[in-house]
């Protein structure tokens, strides 16, 4: 079975418009979190979000960036400069075969804001004003049709729905479509542009949400005692996946390998997580038997953390009862202390986060972990990254779990990486 490589990415989040300014940020443990100055949101009880600031129109020509949902124009941003970063065009004169090449991307709730935007011009303005482009702007495989488009995909466009485990899991069916044969190139990740006030306020009658609107930098703090909610974040990230031998014979960078992935439900409840960790276990564990690392192959995990009080408590207890005593030298990140919560982006931009930690041998701190809960039982970057060994393999996972019961753990190392 052929090795499954990453040979490019691309980034659009709240810490900045490409990988290099995202990675900086993510690095040196710079928040991405900032007040919504919008006039909708001034009498909302949540004030704050992880923002992207881009110019559509910069990157896309007007009339089509208008005919698109903000989750489509985000991925279709995040996706050219992934199938650029290795020198790679997809034409049917060059090396890649369009039939040989999948688009798959993940998305939470896809369309919302076209939904609502649509039904207000309906409601106020009368059916004669409501877009032609209405379906194809609100339906969930939107991002990844418009990515297919744009690099003229054609071995396939996939669409994952699973909350804030989608783009883990576009990434796990990415890998199995390379593995089976279907495609030698995919690109795979996921979007989510959700900061609107419907969203805000659902989460927010929840008590989901962090209600820290004097100082929003601080208020993701995943495993902190003082933790009060997570932080909603949009964006989105895309990874280009192909055979090693395909990645080999044109010549391509190599950042590492998609080792192996692992998906479980839980079946417990639609929004909580279940308390004895046994679907995230099962995640991670069959995450290591399908890559065949052991545990005590890894040294690090980018964990789901989003700072809640439970999550956070569950999964790190997870983690303890999958490695064991192999825990002891796992160094474990939370890196939407700094990004918030992108939700069906989120997988696609920790494992990311995960093949460049792995790269450069660097765990990114965890901030504002200024007072650990007790008990967890894990060594956790808290304020400041950690280095991974200097020399020899590196293996990591990265997990993701959503409403639903969604869990989806991806396994990364540095094998095969020649940059």
């Amino acid at each position: 079975m052929s090795a499954i490589v990453v040979t490019g990415l691309g980034a659009l989040t709240p810490l900045g418009n490409d990988v290099a300014s995202t990675w900086e940020g993510l690095r040196n443990g710079r928040s991405g979190i900032s007040t919504i100055e919008q006039e909708w949101a001034v009498d909302l009880p949540v004030r704050f979000a992880g923002q992207v600031d881009v110019d559509v129109d910069y990157h896309q020509a007007p009339p089509q960036a208008r005919h698109m949902e903000p989750s489509s124009q985000q991925a279709v941003i995040a996706a050219p400069p992934a199938r650029e970063d290795p020198g790679l065009t997809f034409e049917p004169e060059n090396e890649t075969d369009p039939s040989r090449l999948a688009s798959l991307v993940g998305t939470g709730i896809g369309g919302l804001q076209s939904t609502i935007r649509q039904w207000e011009i309906l409601r106020n303005k009368g059916l004669r004003r409501v877009s032609p482009f209405t379906v194809p702007m609100l339906m969930s495989n939107a991002p990844a049709a418009n990515v297919g488009l744009r690099i003229g995909a054609r071995a396939g466009v996939h669409t994952t729905v699973s909350a804030c485990a989608s783009s883990n899991e576009a990434i796990s069916l990415a890998l199995d479509t390379l593995r089976l044969g279907r495609a030698d190139i995919a690109v795979a990740g996921g979007t989510e542009a959700l900061i609107h006030q419907l969203p805000i306020v659902s989460f927010t009658q929840m008590q989901a949400l962090s209600k820290r609107n004097d100082e929003p930098q601080k208020a993701s703090r995943p495993w902190d005692k003082n933790r009060d909610g997570f932080v909603m974040g949009e964006g989105a990230v895309m990874l280009v996946l192909e055979t090693l031998e395909h990645a080999r014979a044109r010549g391509a960078m190599i950042y590492g390998t998609i080792a192996g992935s692992g998906i479980s439900a839980d079946s417990y409840d639609m929004v909580k997580p279940d308390p004895s960790g046994r679907g995230q276990i099962a995640a991670m564990r069959m995450a290591l038997e399908n890559s065949g690392l052991a545990p005590s192959d890894i040294s690090h995990i980018n964990a789901h953390a989003t700072s809640t009080p439970v999550g956070d408590t569950t999964e790190a207890h997870g983690i303890r009862s999958l490695l064991g005593d192999d825990a002891d030298h796992v160094v474990v990140t939370a890196t939407k202390s700094m990004t918030g919560h992108l939700l069906g982006a989120a997988g696609a931009l920790e494992s990311m986060a995960t093949v460049l930690a792995l790269r450069d041998r660097i765990a990114p701190p965890t901030i504002n972990l200024d007072d650990p809960e007790d008990g967890l039982d894990v060594t956790i970057a808290a304020n400041r990254a950690i280095e991974l060994p200097a020399e020899g393999r590196l293996a990591a996972l990265n997990n993701s779990f959503g409403f639903g019961g969604h869990n989806v753990a991806v396994a990364i190392t540095n094998d095969n990486a020649t940059g």
